[in-house]
């Protein structure tokens, strides 16, 4: 279980680091099944969506994965926040082609379906039935994950998060078994994302940056990563989006995308993941999206705490120091909003679908997420729902 330290001693505590094996580069897509292969696997299921099916990704790793001898099978079926219904549907595509492995191509979405149909073909039962942390005690099979974004960080991560369309809202599974064996990170795959797309994934990585870097779980190593991942996003996010087919702009985004994930993967994540899964299961909004509306304000919020952090991540991206660490988390707060509207953001959360008499709700079931419990002011219903109140 995770040991959630007091404030100011994470720093100064025994950690563990847990990464996937890690293949980075342009054409790190070829490799990918030679590490399936390596795995032992000889019928890989692979998941992916329709989207990522009208690029030559898919096809040329199916291809790849032939002439190395394995046979493959494809399931398609993943959308956006994916569905307990899809896990569900995925671990039956696993079962009737005899699979004994996975590889997920594609963004945060498919790679967590890949997790979720993981844990199924390993434990059985319902996919929400593993809500929480290290509720899948059985070793899943093994699983190679080939991001097509740059931000999710799924492909590094132990975090499964599946939407519960019943009660609209997303159950965030977490456990260390949950961490690919080996993440396949091709910056070639992201020339193919749209903009809003790009613009999306990188707000992701951003907010995982952030919240890592002030987390309680926090340690040394999780720090350097989110401090050189920030500035990696802040340096390439406009770039990328603007240009999708800068190579130079997607190798830096790639790799600031893989540090921020192996940040919070360790370091866990706070109030803006906490706040941002309700409202993407209740308004099926795309993550990144919701994240970059909802982070100004926690990084307001948390600055009663911790404006000292904040200080310093607001020096990593160049701002001024002058004013103190409360005015410069401040800065930062509405220098992180700047970027977000300059990609494409929205400023609120009224465009996605929230609704003031949708708050309390939301507020009750962020501070039931298990990001909340590293966040590093204590949260209260009445600062939760004030938060909200202020993204609105």
């Amino acid at each position: 279980m995770l040991s959630i330290p007091p404030r100011g001693q994470g720093l100064h505590r025994l950690t563990k680091f847990q990464t996937p094996e890690i293949l980075f580069g342009p054409g790190a897509l070829a490799q990918a099944a030679n590490a399936v292969a390596a795995l032992g696997v000889e019928r890989p299921l692979v998941v992916a969506d329709r989207n990522l099916a009208r690029t030559p990704w898919l096809e040329r790793l199916l291809d790849d994965l032939r002439r190395r001898g394995l046979q493959p099978a494809a399931y398609l079926d993943v959308t956006p926040n994916p569905r307990s219904s899809e896990v569900i549907a995925g671990r039956e595509a696993y079962a009737d082609h005899g699979a004994d492995g996975l590889v997920a191509l594609g963004g945060g979405s498919v790679i967590d379906t890949a997790k979720g149909v993981a844990v199924l073909a390993a434990n059985g039962g319902e996919i929400l039935e593993y809500e929480g942390i290290d509720k899948a005690a059985v070793s899943l099979p093994p699983l190679v994950a080939i991001p097509s974004t740059a931000g999710s960080g799924a492909d590094v991560s132990q975090f499964c998060i599946i939407n519960d369309t019943e009660r609209r809202t997303k159950v965030t599974i977490v456990g260390r078994t949950l961490v690919p064996n080996v993440a396949v990170i091709d910056p070639e795959l992201v020339s193919t994302a749209p903009p809003e797309v790009i613009a999306q994934a990188g707000m992701d990585a951003l907010t995982h940056c952030v919240e890592a870097f002030v987390s309680l779980a926090r340690g040394r190593l999780t720090d350097a990563l989110a401090v050189d991942a920030l500035t990696g996003v802040w340096t390439n996010l406009e770039r990328l989006v603007q240009s999708p087919d800068d190579a130079d702009a997607a190798s830096e985004m790639s790799l600031a995308a893989t540090r921020a994930g192996m940040a919070f993967t360790n370091a866990i994540l706070g109030a803006a993941h906490a706040m941002s899964h309700p409202v993407g299961g209740y308004c099926d909004a795309p993550h990144g999206t919701v994240n970059s509306v909802l982070l100004p304000h926690v990084v307001r919020y948390n600055a009663e705490v911790c404006a000292d952090d904040f200080a310093v991540l607001a020096g990593a991206v160049g701002l001024s120091d002058t004013g103190g660490d409360r005015t410069v988390a401040d800065r930062l707060a509405d220098e992180i909003g700047g970027l977000a509207e300059r990609v494409g953001m929205p400023s609120t959360l009224s465009p996605l679908g929230v609704r003031a008499g949708d708050l309390e709700l939301l507020t009750e079931r962020a501070l039931a997420d298990s990001c909340m419990m590293t966040n590093p002011r204590r949260p209260e219903a009445v600062g939760i729902l004030d938060v909200y109140r202020a993204a609105l």
